[in-house]
């Protein structure tokens, strides 16, 4: 029996709380994580999972083997990791979940150059706005903004984005000065899959607060779809800095409205406790840090006023 392997599959089962979904995960036959959990059984002499067809449990023992199994484990990558550091390679696999417009817009060009720093690794991105659970889901990395599981995993805040309303210069030269006079039916929103209605616009200024329900013709549940409806001159958008800013250094865009405070949204790097120190997980970060950071904020001259609609 090869018992690292057998540990690592208990992880697995344990974390996912289904011996499917741990075979799914580790790319192992249904029989193979199977005959793992009862070869480790058989070997230690006791009964780590009750299992019935509904659900899995974890007894007293494996509760305890299971915080060994991942000490152990844990050891066992810092080791490698610290070794194919040393002669300048790490190798193994990433997996990687993202939204999908972080995905598309920052981080998929940039990929390739994570490739080539380190070609032992081998990284699988998943693009999705659904929030899967990071330790059941054998996620290495993911990243959220905002709303973080709590129990066993480890945050690390990695940008703070703000909103930027945005439109073409054509359209900032009709908009009026005041935003509190901007028609609703301009507006392009953000709607996510469980909404019903686009994402409220706020601002404030010197105490003064302002909502603006988006009304306007199309709404998305990706940035990128939306900065491509603004560039097509289909109404203004609120979004995020961080996606605007290619649009904005180019001059394809304008942020108007800049004298506004907006909210802003905190971008985290999720990971299990257990992950968080691991060589490839630690070099992923220290990229994702890389990559946000290389697109800070355009200055604010690119920043346009706008006057309020010439009288006819």
């Amino acid at each position: 029996m090869d018992r690292l392997l057998a540990m690592r599959v208990f992880v697995r089962v344990a974390e996912c709380s289904s011996f499917s979904r741990a075979a799914e995960s580790l790319a192992l036959a249904n029989a193979t994580v199977t005959n793992c959990v009862r070869n480790i059984e058989k070997h230690l002499g006791v009964t780590l999972i009750d299992r019935d067809t509904r659900r899995l449990r974890l007894t007293e023992e494996g509760t305890f083997f299971l915080d060994r199994a991942r000490d152990i484990l844990r050891a066992v990558e810092d080791a490698e990791s610290e070794v194919q550091a040393r002669v300048g390679e790490l190798r193994g696999s990433l997996q990687i979940e993202m939204p999908i417009s972080t995905g598309r817009v920052l981080l998929g060009p940039a990929l390739p150059r994570f490739a080539a720093r380190y070609p032992g690794l081998t990284t699988a991105i998943t693009l999705t706005n659904e929030l899967n659970h990071v330790i059941a889901s054998g996620i290495d990395v993911a990243i959220r903004m905002d709303r973080v599981e709590d129990a066993g995993v480890v945050a690390r805040p990695i940008y703070e984005a703000t909103y930027v309303v945005c439109c073409t210069p054509s359209v900032a030269s009709s908009l009026p000065s005041d935003p509190a006079k901007l028609s609703p039916r301009l507006c392009l929103g953000i709607r996510f899959e469980d909404h019903h209605t686009s994402n409220p616009w706020h601002l404030e200024r010197d105490g003064r607060s302002l909502v603006i329900q988006p009304q306007g013709p199309l709404h998305f549940n990706s940035s990128d779809a939306l900065l491509q409806a603004v560039g097509g001159e289909a109404g203004v958008g609120y979004v995020l800095d961080i996606f605007a800013n290619p649009m904005l250094v180019s001059g394809e865009l304008v942020q108007v409205y800049s004298d506004w405070k907006t909210m802003a949204k905190t971008f985290y790097a999720v990971m299990a406790k257990h992950r968080a120190t691991s060589a490839k997980v630690r070099v992923f970060n220290e990229f994702l840090t890389e990559v946000l950071y290389s697109g800070r904020p355009p200055a604010s001259t690119r920043a346009i006023g706008v006057r309020a609609l010439s009288k006819r």
